[in-house]
């Protein structure tokens, strides 16, 4: 497995150059776009709760115990927050980190496992494959948790290296049940379900006993245990009703149950990873009949079988589940980059040549079609941010088809040959989501509310401290991390029903309550969405609008002088549509 084609241009200040790169094109952009709801706020929320706490078994989002995912991602952009302050790129550093820490663990792994050129192809075929690429860039779970479930199937595939000194695979080993531990942590029993069910599964169709023999089991377990339990007793202790929410509500019943409303069919993930793998598609099965060709190592490991094991199961464990999201499938990405990545050096020019036309003559397809995006309005987005987000795909897939025709010229002149020419067309397709994923703050400014952040924290701070702020009916995810404040939900929970069921007297059940709470209230805000607002408007509640855009209402509870000024904008209030331009 260590055959290389001699007209590949590999060297260190090569890789270094590719490498350098990527990192400013990942980095740069992480603070350019508004936290999205619901993810981004939410963990950016989380983090920023337990920071100023200092609670750091105890997650809470929106003031409320939160439990619904361990607190892995939490310490992190908690730590990220204390280090470097608070704010957009900083929650999304940790994901950014991962995903990129991802690229060069699959390189090296391809390198030593394979060969040099295995290495850098599957590192760029990862790098620019729009699934882990954008997935990089937003603050959810799903990349931490496939980073770590990475370096589990990495570290195992290293470990069986055949010849390695007996220290080195207890090593490598040790390194496979510790990131199989902070999965765990990362998003629950998925973190060690998904690896072992792989390990025996491929037990079975590869007939590899002998491996068991080498997991070191003993030492691994007591290590697993270690890093995984601590948290786990500690926020028991502290919470009774942890163990039964965490583990039998969102472990089992999420996966068993529709109860998360997040339906789907059972081909739901095929379409997420045919466009995740976009870019590759063209040589996809090619790469998988090459990979089957490989024989197996001299110690009867087959690595090509348990990365088509890996993906093949986690792909159809996912799609059994009757809870489903796009990322959830995020975890098989870097297998198959690495099964396209042992295939791609040996691809010949003229089959290059056909594969860079295809996506150039797609490239010219999908501009056209962004010419109609301007019909896509509605009354949530309207049309004016269609067209304004027209600009930035038009000007990604520009780009893209000049780098793809750049590609093409290289794949026939450059000394560079197939690295040049992949390594190009890669950046076309990394450039296209990172231009288009800016582009996208158009909607996102919109729906983050940040808009509104100057004149609700204005108000904030000429109120008393305990001054009360309700959210009416709906949770917004992203407006808590904005103004730096928690708000008491009313009459509808939304994803902190468990919350709320414990610290009952935090919250207010009803919508009539509320209204008593208001009228006593001497200072009081609240969040109102604008089909409610205007109901309370005809019905002569007290308010004062401090700031609004088309999603969501700010009012003051005016004091008894103002209240003929009920309905009015208070001074310095943000105006109707997207409000406060500067952010």
């Amino acid at each position: 497995m260590n055959d290389m084609p001699s007209r590949l241009p590999l060297n260190r200040t090569t890789i270094l150059l590719l490498v350098l790169a990527l990192a400013l094109v990942w980095f740069v952009p992480l603070g350019w776009r508004h936290l999205l709801p619901s993810d981004e706020g939410r963990y950016a929320e989380m983090a920023r709760e337990m920071f100023l706490t200092g609670d750091w078994i105890t997650p809470r989002y929106n003031g409320y115990k939160y439990f619904e995912k361990p607190p892995l991602q939490t310490w992190a952009n908690a730590l990220t927050f204390a280090w470097f302050g608070i704010g957009e790129w900083q929650a999304r550093l940790y994901t950014a980190l991962t995903g990129f820490a991802g690229v060069l663990l699959l390189g090296f792994t391809g390198a030593r496992v394979f060969n040099a050129a295995t290495g850098v192809f599957a590192a760029i075929v990862l790098a620019t494959s729009p699934y882990w690429n954008l997935m990089g860039h937003f603050n959810t779970l799903d990349m931490g948790l496939s980073f770590w479930m990475e370096l589990t199937l990495c570290a195992l595939l290293l470990a069986q290296r055949p010849n390695l000194p007996t220290g080195q695979v207890r090593l490598w080993m040790w390194v496979c049940w510790a990131s199989m531990a902070l999965a765990v942590l990362s998003k629950g029993l998925v973190g060690l379900i998904l690896p072992g069910a792989v390990l025996v599964l491929y037990t079975l169709v590869a007939r590899d006993w002998a491996l068991w023999k080498r997991l070191h089991l003993i030492g691994g377990l007591i290590l697993f245990f270690a890093i995984a339990t601590p948290w786990f007793v500690l926020v028991q202790q502290r919470n009774p009703e942890f163990l039964n929410f965490f583990f039998i509500v969102q472990q089992f019943k999420r996966y068993l149950t529709p109860e998360q409303n997040r339906p789907g069919a059972f081909y739901y993930f095929v379409p997420v990873i045919l466009v995740g793998f976009l870019p590759w598609l063209s040589i996809s099965v090619q790469s998988i009949r090459h990979a089957l060709r490989l024989p197996r190592q001299p110690n009867g490991f087959s690595p090509v079988a348990m990365l088509l094991v890996w993906a093949a199961f986690i792909f159809l464990f996912f799609s059994a589940s009757h809870s489903k999201l796009l990322s959830y499938t995020l975890p098989i990405a870097p297998a198959l980059a690495l099964l396209i990545g042992m295939y791609l050096p040996l691809v010949s020019p003229a089959m290059l040549r056909r594969h860079l036309t295809g996506y150039a003559v797609f490239l010219v397809i999908a501009a056209v079609g962004a010419l109609f995006m301007s019909h896509l309005g509605d009354d949530r987005n309207p049309t004016e941010l269609y067209i304004a987000y027209r600009v930035w795909v038009l000007a990604a897939l520009g780009v893209a088809f000049a780098l793809t025709l750049a590609a093409l010229w290289l794949n026939r002149h450059s000394r560079a040959g197939i690295l040049g020419a992949t390594a190009t067309f890669g950046a076309a397709w990394l450039l296209m989501g990172t231009i288009a994923g800016t582009g996208h703050d158009v909607f996102g400014r919109l729906s983050s509310g940040a808009p509104l952040a100057p004149a609700i924290k204005a108000a904030i701070a000429r109120l008393p401290p305990d001054t009360p702020f309700y959210s009416v009916g709906v949770l917004d995810h992203t407006l808590p991390f904005y103004v730096d404040h928690t708000m008491i939900m009313v009459e509808h929970p939304d994803e902190l029903a468990f919350g709320v069921s414990v610290e009952p007297q935090k919250w207010v059940p009803t919508f009539d309550e509320w209204i008593k709470r208001w009228d006593a209230d001497r200072y009081a805000l609240a969040l109102i969405p604008p089909d409610r607002y205007k109901k309370l408007l005809a019905e002569h509640v007290p308010m004062q609008v401090i700031a609004r855009d088309p999603r969501r209402v700010i009012v003051e509870k005016p004091l008894a002088g103002d209240a003929g000024n009920a309905g009015a904008a208070a001074p310095g209030a943000a105006s109707p549509a997207i409000a406060n331009p500067q952010q």
